[in-house]
């Protein structure tokens, strides 16, 4: 994932951002281990984006170390409000598989989640995402 020059929010383990196309973006730094308190602080930063107010959120987890029980728990949204209507996770390793599977099956989000291993066929399926969370709220 390419990390833009501008209007990019550096957290300690995340970059996060807001793509042209309204889908907001946040790439894992290598090597990161996600704590709670990282996760915390990105889903205030990926909140404090300019844009749509609702949107679907790729993750980029390829260069992810680890991540905690709690970190994940957070991410699945389950009792708490969030602009986000739709998670693509980006994956290549095993370790990154096993992670997505881990968030998808146990935590249940409560959002649509789904593991991709090619940005572009995430961002495709973000875009079908946002008409489909419209129209689910009426």
């Amino acid at each position: 994932m390419q990390i833009p020059s501008e209007n990019v929010l550096e957290l300690r383990t995340y970059h996060t951002w807001m793509g042209k196309d309204n889908i907001a973006r946040t790439c894992v730094k290598d090597g990161a281990e996600i704590v709670l308190e990282d996760a915390k602080a990105n889903s205030v930063a990926v909140c404090s984006l300019a844009g749509p107010e609702k949107f679907a959120l790729i993750v980029d987890t390829r260069k992810i170390k680890s991540i905690t029980k709690e970190a994940r728990d957070h991410f699945s949204l389950n009792g708490r409000e969030s602009r986000v209507i739709a998670f693509a996770i980006l994956i290549e390793s095993p370790l990154s598989r096993i992670i997505g599977n881990f968030f998808m099956g146990l935590n249940k989000p409560r959002v649509p989640v789904k593991l991709f291993n090619e940005e572009a066929r995430a961002v495709e399926w973000c875009q079908h995402q946002i008409p489909k969370a419209y129209s689910d709220e009426k």
